[in-house]
């Protein structure tokens, strides 16, 4: 009868216990549920309380007035473009790095972020064209209200318009965006004659001569490391006598670049200047970088994948110097139409320059740095990794071409995209590939003398399986190109929408 009782008990506990461990394990399936949801709501609810935060300081600087509401709701707004330029635009100045592994994306996240801030708040400058690019006449605006209407519907349509770029995945140029708002603002507020047909050609222009010259660029780059670098039986005598020039060349470039995009705002010098001091750093440079790239390449292995550890730091300067002078440029795509309502709601006129005030500069930089954190990560990925596989050497070639580009175009007066030239770039990276791997002699003997060397038994490649090799992907191809060629209008159509809706509200 003990025995009895003892097992009808032992077996009540253990059916309370697998009870107990089923509502446990409902209780952990909860739990991680709601992780899972929650991780999700934090970047939106993060960037909310941003652009709350913004709202709050611009009441706080303006104090009470008329149109507190409207400054207020204008700061927010230029605080969501800033988070948007953040997330789409930044990802062009660190992708390649990430992609060739010179950089993890935590570290490429964390320079980007710096140095996008010092370069809006050190060279961003003080004052800003209200117009962007001049694309419309201020003085065909009748009054201040609509200009201000306008600005604000600019301000959202381009924001829009990157927000949705950047959830398709799609690099786009913010410069565009708010050209386009602008226009179609202007056109819904005025008229067609409003603008400057010239100037939106010319802009127009830029979607195809600035990736074109970035890719050609970042090309021949590409074949001149395949050539004198890649392809040759002994590489540490190649890399000892190409590799200093070509990184002095990098620093001469960017040392060009940054004076003439990163500090025209706060230092401008002419051309002449400007080559004095591109051949001052080469020399420079060069003599600095002969010692180390030997002392670096003693011990090396005659193979590729040892020579792209030279490439690292000066990777990593790039990103560091693109992200200053982006900071510095395009900090104003969302601050500009910002400090434009602000002085035509305080003055009520309408001004061509206007200055920027410390506090809508730092909205403009929080909100650059902020986006690239919660949301930058996917754009990166997507060009550094996704569009053609990147090593240091190729993005090397990308990152060189960036800065180069910029400097040609400018000295020839052609308007260029940054992002155009970046993403431009690495497609050429790409393309050029898939071409030297079914077109070069040089390569095919170098290939075929190595396979000899290993394994005389083994043949040569199908040149048909190799032309059918696609080293860049299509669908990411046509998808970008796609969103540069309808940014300008589709920008413009939404901005045209948007003041319309808010006169009518209003």
């Amino acid at each position: 009868m003990t025995l009895r009782r003892q097992d009808a008990e032992s077996q009540k506990a253990a059916l309370r216990k697998t009870s107990l461990d089923k509502d446990l394990l409902k209780i952990t399936r909860v739990e991680h549920a709601t992780r899972f949801l929650t991780r999700g709501l934090f970047a939106p609810g993060l960037a909310l309380l941003f652009l709350a935060i913004a709202g709050v300081i611009a009441s706080l600087q303006i104090g009470v007035q008329a149109n507190t509401a409207l400054i207020v709701a204008a700061s927010i707004l230029g605080g969501y473009m800033a988070l948007n330029i953040g997330a789409n635009d930044v990802a062009n100045n660190v992708a390649p790095a990430v992609g060739s592994r010179a950089l993890t994306l935590g570290g490429a996240l964390v320079i980007a972020a710096i140095f996008e801030s010092a370069g809006a708040l050190i060279a961003g400058g003080d004052v800003v064209n209200t117009i962007s690019k001049g694309i419309i006449d201020p003085a065909l605006v009748p009054d201040s209200k609509t200009f201000v209407w306008a600005m604000m519907a600019a301000l959202l349509s381009s924001a829009l318009w990157v927000n949705l770029a950047t959830y398709v995945g799609a690099p786009v140029s913010t410069t565009h965006s708010v050209v386009g708002g602008v226009a179609g603002a202007a056109i819904a507020a005025v008229g067609v004659g409003a603008v400057n047909w010239t100037t939106m050609s010319a802009i127009a222009a830029s979607w195809v001569i600035s990736p074109l010259m970035g890719g050609v660029i970042a090309a021949a780059f590409l074949g001149f490391i395949k050539h004198n670098i890649i392809y040759r039986d002994d590489k540490i005598a190649a890399v000892r006598r190409w590799v200093p020039m070509l990184l002095a060349f990098m620093a001469a470039a960017f040392s060009c670049y940054l004076v003439m995009k990163g500090l025209k705002k706060v230092w401008k010098v002419d051309y002449a200047t400007l080559a004095l001091i591109g051949l001052a750093v080469y020399a420079v440079a060069w003599g600095s970088l002969k010692p180390w790239v030997y002392k670096q390449s003693v011990g090396l292995e005659n193979r590729n994948q040892s020579l792209r550890q030279l490439f690292h730091l000066p990777l990593i300067c790039s990103a560091a110097l693109l992200s200053f002078a982006h900071g510095a440029n395009d900090v104003a795509n969302a601050v500009g139409p910002l400090a434009a309502i602000l002085s035509s709601v305080q003055s009520g006129e309408i001004s061509v320059q206007v200055g920027i005030p410390l506090w809508v500069m730092l909205i403009g930089a929080a909100g650059i740095s902020l986006g690239l954190f919660l949301y930058g990560p996917k754009l990166i990925r997507m060009v550094g990794e996704q569009i053609t596989k990147m090593n240091p050497m190729r993005a090397f070639c990308v990152a060189l071409s960036a800065a180069i580009t910029v400097i040609v175009a400018s000295g020839l007066g052609l308007p260029v995209s940054s992002t155009h030239i970046a993403v431009g770039a690495v497609f050429g990276v790409g393309f050029f590939r898939e071409y030297y791997t079914t077109h070069s002699k040089r390569r095919r003997n170098y290939v075929n003398s190595r396979r000899t060397q290993s394994n005389p038994k083994i043949g040569e490649p199908d040149p048909r399986e190799l032309r059918r090799r696609k080293l860049v992907r299509r669908s990411h191809f046509t998808v970008i190109i796609a969103a540069w060629l309808i940014t300008v209008p589709a920008a413009a159509l939404l901005a045209g929408a948007i003041y319309l809706a808010l006169v009518a509200l209003s």
